[in-house]
């Protein structure tokens, strides 16, 4: 079964992923979303699409960049999942209007959804990974700890897989996600 025709009304809930999933990782800045994102890419050999990268790229174009890079990535996650492709994407998809087009994207591919938020549950440990980040962008400039914190980040009305960066480490928060992501038995 690949996920067509199924019904799509509980996409928040964690869900087992047929053959193809939508897999988003939603959370602020510096509580390790990219460092967990690439990870679960990497062992579902899954397209990795990072929102940073995409605004990074169109403000270099010259671009002024409010919801493009997220329309951007929207489009580029549907195309590969219509093709069978495992889709990860890392955001922070901070509204529920961004994590509904999430949703939508992954109804009009036929696909499952699984919604992940990375905390970090320790607000000093927070502030010390954002304050001492380097960037992994040429010319990327971070948010400073008072962007972070003034940040319009709403709370979430559905349910997801939420993983506490500041009490699990890389790998199992890695191991939690490919658990909900992978159907049962399958160890790949």
């Amino acid at each position: 079964m690949t996920g067509q025709g199924r019904d799509r009304s509980r996409h928040c809930a964690p869900a087992y992923a047929d053959d193809v999933t939508l897999i988003v990782l939603s959370g602020l800045p510096g509580v390790g979303k990219t460092t967990i994102a690439r990870k679960v890419a990497a062992s579902l050999r899954a397209v990795y699409l990072r929102i940073d990268t995409i605004e990074h790229a169109l403000r270099n174009a010259g671009s002024k960049v409010e919801a493009e890079g997220y329309c951007v990535a929207y489009a580029v996650a549907e195309d590969n999942l219509k093709v069978g492709r495992i889709v990860v994407a890392d955001c922070v998809n901070p509204w529920p209007l961004t994590r509904n087009e999430w949703r939508l994207v992954a109804d009009r591919a036929g696909v499952a959804l699984v919604d992940v938020e990375i905390v970090c549950g320790d607000l000093a440990e927070h502030r010390r990974r954002v304050e001492s980040r380097a960037p992994d962008l040429a010319g990327q400039r971070l948010p400073t700890w008072a962007d972070v914190v003034g940040r319009d980040y709403r709370p979430w009305s559905c349910e997801r897989l939420v993983i506490d960066t500041a009490c699990r480490d890389v790998e199992a928060s890695v191991r939690a996600i490919l658990a909900v992501a992978r159907p049962p038995g399958d160890n790949a």
